[in-house]
């Protein structure tokens, strides 16, 4: 392929839009053989490619379609079907029907093009069916173009009855006319009739050896089994946000465009898995900037009418804290710099997902940026796994909710009080155990007023109307405090963990922020977070953010004695000891304890 043309070469994306149609037919199939164009020279090929004309009044390209893959090697996200497919071919065992199927926008027509042109690629050097695409096969462009008399195309969609079956049925039987086979590209087959798919059941059985049919679809749930059991079938999967992310980058680049890496993420994030999807987006953010100038991530955001990821996990802390009014002033800050409400209950979705992720698997499992996803482990380290299920369901009612409502914002108010108060609601179990014990349920403060019930006075009653003496809880205001706690609890193990691997960052009450040292527990956070919550009664939020915290505890007590012995050396008399006595050496340093004073007993004669 040529450098200077980047449309050959260029970066590969999915999209499943209907080929172009000759202007001068209503053949569904593209151009009849007489109105077949002439045979093309050698340079063809090159008008097939999607670069745009060099006229300054030609009609702009959208990068969906600037950037279609050209090759197998250029579609991303669908290594495994590349694999296969090239076993195939190498070994001469091609299906005679494949079925292809996925979400939008991964690649399902042109994967379906790619194949015909596989199935028919000739060249001066290659004579039979191989995934070696070239720029300048022998009906490459036609192909491409949707023109080839032996590649027809059907759009299922627009053309589900009996009747049109019957066409391809009726011009199945007949040879190719220039290439090797015929393919027939069926897209969104699960259009057709069931009248239709019964008129195919045979002919798909028993194809003629040069036949050859490629089936798409979204809804493969809705294609007979009798069809899907008759093809070869490939599921095109969603592609990963970090490919895609990589790959609307390199278009940007090729464009003369710079965006800013966390507003590609976004993008991304938006496509959810298509390519498609992700170049739209990216076509339209992109003219949000000058040629030369970065589009800012604060400007896809707006774009995308999205919230900073940011602010909505400090939204979710709070929720989860049961801090009703610091979460619903946030939520206001959120709604009033543009953020759809639907969509912050979403983002708050995919945090108790992620904190619920990270808690059974480690941070790395949330696929998010670091600091988010310590965050949301700390989270999910301090939470019960029963209370995020229990918010994951709120949620799910909240999010109808504020579909339906016809007030968005204020269904979200609603949706983060009843959440905030169900924070610290306990499971069944602990309930039915708090009520059996007599312990308060906890989950809010409910309003004082009279006492209810008759005056029978049993014991019952008489224990309900005694006052609750709480018990007094600790609650430590540093580290140094929180070592100390664990050594008057006799956690021996978590002690010596947190005093040797434990480099504080940043302390609050409730909140412990530190840099694991070489060789510490890959536990030691949720241990740290499950024994402080039981011993002081609040949530603890302990994240291990890896951003050069101080010494450990055991790295300052050997610093300690390291200066107390250096200035027990520089003593003079402990100098003049050691020099007096050659060979002497200073052994262990130990701090006496002040001497005791003892009473003084008065005698007996005294008092007298």
């Amino acid at each position: 392929m040529s450098d200077a043309d980047p449309n050959l070469d260029g970066p590969p994306w999915e999209e499943d839009d209907a080929p172009e149609r000759d202007a001068n037919t209503d053949d569904m199939f593209g151009a009849p053989p007489a109105a077949a164009p002439e045979p093309a020279p050698a340079v063809q090929p090159q008008a097939a490619s999607p670069a745009p004309p060099a006229e300054e009044d030609a009609a702009y390209q959208v990068l969906a379609r600037k950037y279609r893959p050209r090759t197998f090697e250029d579609l991303i996200g669908q290594e495994a079907m590349v694999r296969t497919l090239t076993n195939a071919f190498a070994s001469g065992r091609i299906a005679h029907a494949f079925m292809l199927t996925g979400v939008r926008g991964v690649g399902k027509t042109t994967t379906a093009r790619l194949l015909a042109r596989a199935l028919n690629n000739e060249t001066d050097v290659i004579d039979k069916p191989s995934l070696s695409l070239t720029a300048h096969g022998r009906h490459d462009a036609a192909i491409m173009a949707g023109q080839h008399m032996d590649v027809m195309e059907m759009d299922a969609a627009s053309h589900t009855g009996v009747n049109d079956i019957r066409d391809i049925l009726d011009s199945v039987r007949y040879a190719p006319v220039e290439a090797r086979y015929k393919v027939y590209v069926l897209d969104e087959v699960h259009m057709l009739s069931t009248q239709a798919f019964n008129a195919l059941l045979k002919t798909l059985e028993e194809p003629p050896p040069h036949a050859k049919f490629i089936f798409a679809t979204t809804e493969i749930r809705k294609v007979p089994v009798t069809i899907l059991s008759r093809c070869q079938r490939f599921d095109l999967r969603r592609v990963e946000p970090e490919v895609l992310v990589e790959h609307l980058g390199r278009v940007a680049d090729r464009e003369g465009m710079k965006i800013e890496q966390e507003a590609l993420a976004l993008i991304a994030r938006a496509a959810e898995g298509s390519v498609r999807d992700g170049l739209s987006l990216l076509d339209q953010a992109l003219v949000q900037g000058d040629r030369g100038e970065i589009v800012p991530t604060a400007v896809v955001r707006d774009m995308l009418g999205l919230a900073d990821r940011s602010q909505t996990i400090a939204l979710f802390e709070r929720i989860m804290a049961g801090k009703t009014p610091e979460a619903l002033e946030a939520f206001r800050i959120l709604y009033g710099y543009g953020a759809d409400p639907v969509q912050v209950v979403n983002d708050l979705l995919e945090h108790c997902h992620a904190a619920s992720v990270a808690k059974m698997l480690g941070p790395q499992a949330t696929r998010l940026p670091n600091d988010q996803a310590q965050t949301l482990a700390a989270l999910g380290a301090a939470v019960p796994a029963s209370a995020l299920s229990r918010t994951w369901q709120m949620l799910l009612k909240a999010l109808d909710e504020v579909r339906r409502a016809p007030n968005p914002a204020d269904a979200v108010d609603m949706a983060i009080v009843r959440l905030a108060y169900a924070a610290d609601l306990p499971g069944p179990e602990e309930a039915l155990r708090k009520l059996q014990s007599g312990e308060p349920m906890g989950g809010g403060s409910a309003p004082g007023g009279p006492s209810r019930g008759g005056g029978g006075g049993g014991a019952s009653a008489q224990l309900a109307a005694r006052p609750q003496v709480a018990p007094s809880l600790p609650d430590p205001q540093t580290f140094e405090q929180v070592v100390a706690l664990i050594g008057e609890k006799r956690e021996v193990s978590l002690q010596m963990d947190v005093e040797r691997f434990v480099r504080p960052v940043s302390f609050k009450p409730g909140r412990i922020e530190f840099e694991l040292a070489e060789g510490a527990p890959s536990n030691l956070a949720n241990r740290l977070s499950g024994r402080l919550k039981e011993w002081t009664g609040r949530a603890w939020l302990i994240a291990a953010n890896g951003q050069g915290g101080g010494e450990t505890l055991i790295e300052q007590q050997k610093k300690t004695r390291a200066r107390e012995r250096a200035a027990v050396e520089a003593d003079p008399f402990v100098r003049a000891v050691l020099e007096a006595f050659p060979g002497a050496t200073l052994g262990e340093i130990r701090t006496l304890a002040p001497p005791v004073e003892l009473p003084v007993i008065p005698d007996e004669a005294d008092d007298d």
